[in-house]
């Protein structure tokens, strides 16, 4: 199981974003399910539209109901991590889609996070292990 960030999705179908290749070669590669966490689906999907065009977002969602990503809901639990996290995390500016990313995370005990966001991902610390494994 590996959960995918934005970036990511993204820069999969963003063929002059410079981690294309990495990001298409990773999620081919990956072991399903490919987990999208709910408010990464909305904001990539906002990101596809806006510099990509709606054919983008139609594929993309056609991803999601063919079964090749797996969206995953933020469970009524989770807000109160996502209310921790971004608390502990005000001097870096982390955001509630973020935050949700680790409440997953935590929730599903997945260690290995698919993410171009270091900044943010590389600082936070999961409860359910030291650090998250960044790939690519």
């Amino acid at each position: 199981m590996l959960v995918v960030d934005t970036g990511v999705l993204v820069a999969a179908v963003a063929r002059r974003e410079r981690h294309h290749l990495q990001c298409v070669g990773l999620l081919a590669n990956a072991s399903p399910p490919l987990v999208v966490p709910m408010l990464v689906v909305t904001e990539a999907a906002h990101f596809m539209t806006e510099r990509l065009g709606g054919h983008v977002e139609r594929a993309f969602a056609s991803s999601i109901a063919d079964g090749e990503l797996v969206p995953e809901p933020v469970e009524p639990a989770d807000w109160d991590r996502i209310a921790e996290l971004l608390e502990q995390s005000q001097d870096l500016g982390l955001g509630i889609v973020d935050a949700s990313v680790v409440a997953a995370c935590e929730r599903l005990g997945v260690t290995t996070l698919a993410t171009l966001d270091r900044r943010h991902f590389g600082v936070v610390r999961p409860k359910h292990c030291d650090a998250l494994e960044l790939v690519p």
